[in-house]
């Protein structure tokens, strides 16, 4: 039995060739009878089918931002074929309001003062000295002019001859203009605030000379401050002034505190900022609380750090750079120190390092140029006075100010440079689609571009790339139509062509 089976299965092993020689025999014979009509329809037909596939596959990455083949591919063949591909984890541990609610109030590119703006005289009139470069826009001072216009200046002025000075020289576009105008309010009236607050800015090279203009601007400020609140509700004009006074004395505070902070008196800092926040509830658009963020961060006070954000990480309140990230820094730093990918990708994420990457997954969609500046991809230079939220402009303020509380935490960074391109996966399509927050903003480059000076290379948002069965079906459809057009040409070459 074992004999036969054995010459059973040679002749059948010898029969093969010679089978394969018929069907090749055949085939020939078939192409022979072939007439170009034939040739053409076929490659009609593929063309058609393959520009099918094309619109199909653009239209599915358009609104959801992958490839039908390539997730048909690895969410049912590849666990057929025993492969296993580790993506990163959805971020599900945010509130669905957050995202609905900001869909519904999508703002516009609003320009926000920068809460952590330099001093023009003590830091970016130095830059200058040194480098011969201009570190501000002539649009971000023209800004600040008229910010200034706002909040130091009242229907009011005209009662006393300081103010009336004084509003002419926040008008001034010339520095030493506007600081001889404001000794002219001086002479004229010893305790005008306004007029130490714009010495202290721009006249003062030393922080520590800003910090004496400031004190002295408090003193004035404050017995200003007092005058009004005493005739507030006598007349409109009164309450107009008092809302002024009451302006100059919270900008002098927070300056102060500021100049405690980069003097290295951080506690004092933080006392100031907090009795500010304290004492004037009603102010937080003027964002504060980021700079006492900042100040704690410094003191690695991070359960201090928990609270406030844990204050104003509100779905109701605006998202800011500075919220998000340090959020995710605080996230991070539970696991930062022991976390390596290959460790990771063998036995998954932990809960932990879940939250981690979750939280840098949604601060990376907030403002998507902040890692490049954290991980040292991209020069900094000094920030603007004004930034807009989601922008370069932001980015650039906060990596000046915390890149080195990343540092400060081992492994932190490393973390980030690990999970924060994972993001984009994840967004269906950043220009006009948001997973936590409402789309991307596509005019964020030209005001980024007013914003930042023209020596800085201006940071653009990261574009999802088509993926690779788009740019297959679509070389495909064009190559099948190309064959149709010469086999319509050229019938006879093609037909020798497709037989050889």
């Amino acid at each position: 039995l074992a004999a036969a089976a054995g010459l059973g299965l040679l002749y059948a092993v010898l029969r093969v060739p010679v089978r394969l020689r018929d069907g090749l025999a055949a085939v020939t014979v078939f192409l022979s009878t072939l007439t170009p009509k034939f040739y053409f329809a076929l490659t009609v037909t593929s063309s058609f089918i393959s520009g099918l596939i094309f619109v199909f596959e653009w239209w599915h990455f358009r609104k959801y931002g992958t490839s039908f083949i390539e997730q048909v591919s690895v969410s049912h063949l590849r666990p057929l074929i025993g492969g296993a591909e580790s993506s990163p984890p959805a971020p599900a541990a945010f509130s669905a309001g957050e995202n609905e609610s900001s869909r519904q109030n999508m703002p516009e590119c609003k320009v926000w003062r920068n809460p952590l703006n330099l001093f023009r005289g003590a830091e970016y009139s130095r830059y200058m000295w040194v480098t011969g470069k201009e570190p501000l826009t002539y649009y971000d001072m023209n800004l600040s002019a008229q910010d200034h216009q706002t909040f130091f200046t009242c229907d009011t002025d005209a009662l006393r001859p300081s103010d009336t000075v004084m509003q002419k020289a926040w008008r001034e576009r010339n520095p030493q203009a506007r600081i001889k105008a404001a000794y002219q309010a001086l002479e004229l009236n010893n305790d005008c605030a306004t007029a130490y607050v714009l010495l202290a800015e721009e006249e003062a090279t030393t922080i520590v000379d800003a910090e004496k203009y400031f004190k002295q601007a408090l003193k004035a400020g404050e017995m200003i401050y007092r005058k009004s609140q005493n005739c507030h509700s006598q007349s409109p004009q009164h309450e107009a002034q008092l809302r002024r006074d009451t302006n100059v004395l919270v900008y002098v505070k927070r300056r102060l505190a500021m100049c405690a902070r980069k003097l290295g008196r951080i506690r004092e800092a933080v006392k100031m900022m907090r009795d500010l926040m304290k004492e004037f509830p009603l102010l937080s658009m003027l964002n504060i609380h980021e700079n006492l963020l900042e100040a704690l961060l410094e003191l690695q006070a991070y359960a201090d750090v928990q609270a406030v954000l844990a204050k104003y990480d509100d779905i109701s309140l605006p998202k800011s750079a500075a919220i998000c990230y340090t959020a995710a820094l605080l996230k991070a730093r539970a696991v930062s120190e022991r976390f390596s990918p290959e460790t990771a990708s063998r036995r998954g994420l932990s809960t932990a390092e879940i939250n981690a990457v979750e939280a840098i997954h949604r601060a990376v969609e907030f403002n998507p140029h902040v890692p490049k500046y954290l991980l040292e991809m991209k020069s900094l230079v000094l920030p603007p006075e004004h930034i807009l939220k989601r922008g370069d402009s932001e980015a650039v303020a906060y990596a000046f100010f915390h890149l080195q509380h990343w540092k400060r935490i081992e492994g932190a960074l490393n973390l980030l440079h690990c999970t924060w391109e994972g993001t984009f996966r994840m967004i269906p399509y950043p220009l006009e689609k948001g997973h936590l927050f409402y789309p991307y903003p596509s005019c964020t480059e030209t005001a980024d571009r007013e914003l930042l000076p023209t020596f800085h290379e201006v940071s653009v948002y990261p574009q999802k790339e088509l993926p690779f069965f788009i740019h297959f079906t679509a070389g495909l459809c064009s190559f099948s139509a190309m064959l149709a057009l010469l086999t319509h040409q050229f019938p006879e070459l093609m037909v020798i062509f497709a037989k050889a």
